[in-house]
């Protein structure tokens, strides 16, 4: 139903890929946030010449981005759900903190709501005590969490699509192509050929055979 309240879920991953789900472990939200931080942070490196003024800042790499919620936990009955909040506490701090036995690690998560959709790790959870019972049992309680989102290897690769001469590249020989007018393409320099044919112990690179492949290291 279009007009049904959904939840903030997080779900738990033992593989990178998000095949290998851990059955029955989905953590909901008492209460859905009031509001969200995401935080975008771009590394550069300060290189500044002797004798000038000013620095290049050379950059460095984009870091994974936060985000930032406040999830409230209240045992007082105010709703019908579950009201043990040490309970709901350890069920969070279970499938998001701890170490799973059979990967020996946290798991990864993947939290949904409405549009935002993450695959992540947990990086930080502080938890905060606000309401206590006679017995100095809690009653209430507020977790500040971040996540930092996480792509596996082959997911970065083809969203970055790097193209620099300073990372290994690899290429399928198709008709037409000469090894010349192919490490013209990858190096902006075709006199680089015959290191590259060097490199791929070609004895005959005038000769390459279509369909075989051909990496480019990188060359300075």
């Amino acid at each position: 139903m279009s007009g049904e309240l959904k939840k903030f879920k997080i779900e738990g991953f033992r593989d990178i890929q998000y095949n290998n789900k851990v059955a029955e472990a989905d953590f909901f939200v008492m209460f859905n946030p009031a509001s969200y931080s995401q935080k975008y942070e771009v590394e550069y490196e300060a290189t500044q010449g002797r004798g000038t003024s000013g620095s290049v800042q050379q950059f460095k790499r984009i870091k994974p981005k936060d985000y930032t919620f406040d999830f409230v936990f209240d045992g007082t009955g105010v709703t019908s759900e579950e009201n043990n909040v040490p309970k709901q506490i350890d069920h969070f701090l279970t499938l998001t903190a701890r170490i799973d036995g059979e990967i020996h690690r946290p798991l990864y998560l993947k939290i949904s709501w409405g549009s935002l959709i993450s695959q992540c790790i947990l990086k930080s959870a502080n938890i905060s005590y606000s309401l206590f019972n006679s017995d100095g049992y809690p009653l209430r309680a507020k977790i500040t969490a971040t996540f930092s989102e996480i792509i596996d290897d082959e997911r970065r690769t083809a969203e970055e699509n790097k193209t620099s001469p300073d990372l290994t590249h690899h290429r399928i020989v198709k008709e037409g192509d000469t090894l010349p007018l192919m490490t013209h393409h990858i190096y902006g320099d075709a006199s680089l050929y015959l290191k590259v044919a060097k490199s791929n112990n070609l004895t005959n690179f005038r000769n390459l055979t279509i369909g075989s492949v051909i990496n480019f290291p990188p060359l300075k």
